[in-house]
């Protein structure tokens, strides 16, 4: 501080030696956007989205008890123990009284509604996750059109913390031939792109015997542009989580081939007069569990990754867990198309089930599979933590002299920085001048024009780690001698 001094005497002043600091942003905070069975605020004023008048407001959560209690729970999948789903009990009598009983239950899986939040949140914190934004799109009785999944996008847009976009709900459009989210796929790319801080991650949404149908029906939707910034994982989890139901569900009862007195009952009424069998019956249809679009369980393994090892580390080769398999085994033959793609270049990340380790994740690219620069997860997300902390530690030198002496200070700066991410096995190389470099000043990054129209230009170089994807083993027979 510059000081007149006019009156003798002994004046203090304390002097900054020390540089300033880069303080490392949170790299796991993934945003969902979906339906909820209601949606409020810390107040308990409600704030579901209402078409053309209120959009949807992000909260902030840390736990599957913070998520029911601002979002309630599971939309019932009552229709899936309907029709050919329906619970049975089947009874033998003989002399008046029931010898056998059988429970049969096999849920109509083609009969849930895809409002798959309430349980890729469950998915998510089992995998690993922490802190997380919900974006309502609306209750159970609104459907997910293109509009109220770019309201979403809108809303977390406005929120700096988030760093990966998950879109849960299936689409109107759904059908066995698109995903019907182009739109929305190309929206979320080019909001990443845009904010340069977070990514996308996509759910392979069309079902089918083949993976490569659904492969090409996912690439074909999303378009060529920002494809470093989303990644795509297939094929879908069995959960261990039951479907949500409730008591209006019907029962069929046959005994000795003819209908018995349960039979059109709801679970309601057979619990008020017989408590065994609603029990009996409640158990079977607990047996059933929903098969889940994966990108839940995938941040939150990311999540997991970042805690203990770093954002550096490609996660892949971690487990699932709360699945026993995916919904459909690939195998190394089929893997082949969907990992690299010489037409397109649009890599799909596979879950495959491996005898003796379980599920895991066996893909570690984005979108972009033929870009050297950006085909790992792992980089993209890394490049995003450094420039995302780097930036707002640089926010105080916004209009200080550009001067050598600010120079400095953000130079040392942005080396200490990059020298812990070295040190911490974030960056290749030997020694510091092998992993980085910074470089700030007139005639290095900046011209004198530069400086007279407010420029002040860093570069900043670093060699991150990339995952070893393939291990080449390579043995041959060595003669006697």
């Amino acid at each position: 501080m510059a000081t007149n001094y006019k009156t003798p005497g002994v004046y203090i002043e304390e002097i900054s030696k020390l540089p300033a600091s880069i303080a490392p942003v949170e790299t796991a905070i993934p945003a969902f956007i979906g339906r909820t069975q209601f949606a409020k605020d810390e107040n308990g004023n409600d704030i579901l989205p209402t078409a053309g008048t209120k959009l949807p407001t992000p909260i902030r959560i840390t736990s599957f008890l913070d998520y029911q209690k601002y979002f309630g729970g599971a939309n019932p999948e009552t229709a899936v123990f309907e029709g050919t789903g329906i619970p049975t009990i089947t009874d033998t009598e003989a002399g008046g009284k029931v010898v056998k009983r059988v429970i049969t239950c096999e849920a109509k899986k083609s009969a849930v509604k895809g409002t798959y939040l309430y349980y890729a949140i469950q998915l998510f914190f089992a995998n690993g996750g922490g802190p997380c934004y919900i974006v309502s799109s609306g209750d159970y009785a609104t459907t997910i059109t293109n509009d109220t999944a770019k309201a979403g996008l809108d809303a977390i847009a406005k929120v700096d913390e988030p760093t990966m976009l998950v879109l849960t709900d299936r689409h109107t459009s759904f059908s066995t031939s698109k995903s019907g989210y182009k739109d929305v796929y190309d929206y979320a790319l080019a909001q990443c792109a845009r904010l340069q801080d977070r990514i996308a991650i996509f759910d392979a949404w069309v079902l089918s015997d083949s993976p490569f149908d659904d492969a090409g029906i996912v690439r074909d939707d999303v378009s060529m542009d920002y494809l470093k910034y989303g990644a795509v994982y297939y094929p879908w989890l069995q959960s261990t989580l039951s479907y949500a139901y409730n008591d209006k569900v019907v029962v069929k009862h046959q005994v000795n081939g003819s209908d018995g007195p349960y039979h059109g009952a709801s679970l309601e009424a057979i619990k008020a007069i017989d408590l065994s069998t609603y029990r009996a019956l409640v158990n079977e249809m607990d047996k059933n569990v929903i098969d889940l679009p994966p990108s839940g369980a995938v941040a939150g393994i990311m999540a997991r990754v970042d805690n203990n090892r770093g954002v550096w580390k490609a996660p892949a080769n971690e487990s699932v867990k709360l699945v026993t398999g995916p919904t459909l085994k690939v195998t190394a033959q089929q893997q082949e198309t969907l990992n690299v793609d010489p037409t397109t270049g649009k890599s799909i990340n596979v879950i495959r089930f491996f005898t003796g380790k379980g599920t895991l994740v066996w893909g570690a690219r984005t979108l972009a599979g033929n870009d050297n620069e950006w085909r790992y997860i792992s980089v993209r997300r890394f490049y995003n933590f450094v420039e995302e902390s780097v930036k707002k530690a640089t926010e105080f030198v916004v209009f200080e002299p550009n001067d050598a002496n600010t120079w400095l200070r953000v130079k040392a700066m942005c080396e200490n920085f990059l020298n812990q991410l070295w040190r911490q096995g974030a960056l290749q190389g030997a020694k510091p001048d092998d992993a980085y470099f910074v470089r700030i000043g007139l005639g290095v990054t900046m011209t004198a024009l530069d400086i007279l129209e407010g420029r002040m230009n860093v570069e900043i170089g670093m060699a991150a780690v990339r995952p070893a994807e393939f291990i080449i083993l390579k043995f041959s027979h060595k003669l006697q001698e």
